[in-house]
């Protein structure tokens, strides 16, 4: 069902819980304004979740209002060979002052996340929170932990699909510690063979990391060509380690081949 057209926009789907989990228009016809506004409701099962990923679409919305999905145009994206670690960030990795794991508390992670932008108004409802750690319990979302002795004070978490990791948020209690959690995450998907990290709007904080603005269509090809394959679902499970082993020995960009 879809609701009225205004001044020349598409007219906005609204989506319903028993719909099929794909029920998604294209995201092409998403609104300009606001910027990417694509449907209206439906729910959070996984299924639906990973449809919306898998065509470039996201939930994003505040408690009281029905879950709204969103494809912007351009999207931000950090392709993993772009990363731009400053000289002040490599000397934070050298010295080892935190410590890094993957998937050893998602569940903290979220709650750090949506804690810091509590008092501005934040996604992260109580059903954002379950959706994705059901996601996590089917391998499908992931977090890195940034450790200062046994406190944890970085981390961001998204959605590994395919060769794509979409990323959903970050946060940081000490200085540099979520750019730390962002490298790890990048060596991460230099080993695996991830070659587009989703940053889903632009930020100056990623802006400084490397991230870059693709035009929706690009980013939709890149999209239905990497979540082709079976990627690596389950867990990422890796123990705290030191973040010496971060600092690459030369940063040098690589286009993105697909």
């Amino acid at each position: 069902m879809t609701s009225p057209a205004q001044s020349g926009e598409p007219a906005i789907t609204f989506l319903h819980p028993g719909d099929p989990p794909d029920s998604f228009p294209d995201p092409a016809l998403a609104a300009t304004e606001p910027d990417g506004l694509l449907a209206v409701g439906g729910d959070l099962t996984p299924a639906r979740l990973l449809a919306a990923y898998g065509r470039g679409i996201f939930p994003w919305y505040e408690t009281g209002q029905p879950v709204l999905w969103w494809s912007p145009d351009p999207r931000a994206v950090l392709l993993p060979g772009n990363l731009h670690v400053s000289r002040s960030l490599s000397r934070t990795l050298k010295r080892n002052r935190y410590r890094v794991s993957i998937d050893l508390a998602f569940g903290a992670v979220i709650d750090a996340c949506a804690d810091t932008r509590a008092a501005t108004g934040t996604w992260i409802t109580p059903e954002m929170r379950s959706a994705y750690l059901c996601l996590h319990q089917l391998g499908y979302a992931h977090a890195i932990e940034v450790w200062r002795g046994s406190d944890l004070v970085g981390g961001l978490y998204g959605i590994a699909l395919g060769d794509i990791f979409f990323g959903e948020s970050m946060f940081s209690r000490a200085t540099d510690a979520s750019k730390v959690a962002l490298v790890r995450l990048v060596r991460l998907a230099e080993n695996q063979g991830i070659a587009l990290i989703d940053c889903q709007v632009a930020t100056r904080h990623l802006a400084s990391l490397g991230s870059q603005l693709m035009p929706r269509r690009e980013f939709l090809h890149h999209v239905h060509n990497l979540t082709s394959g079976a990627g690596r679902v389950g867990t990422w499970r890796e123990d705290p380690r030191p973040t010496c082993g971060l600092v690459a020995t030369r940063e040098i960009p690589a286009p993105l081949h697909v």
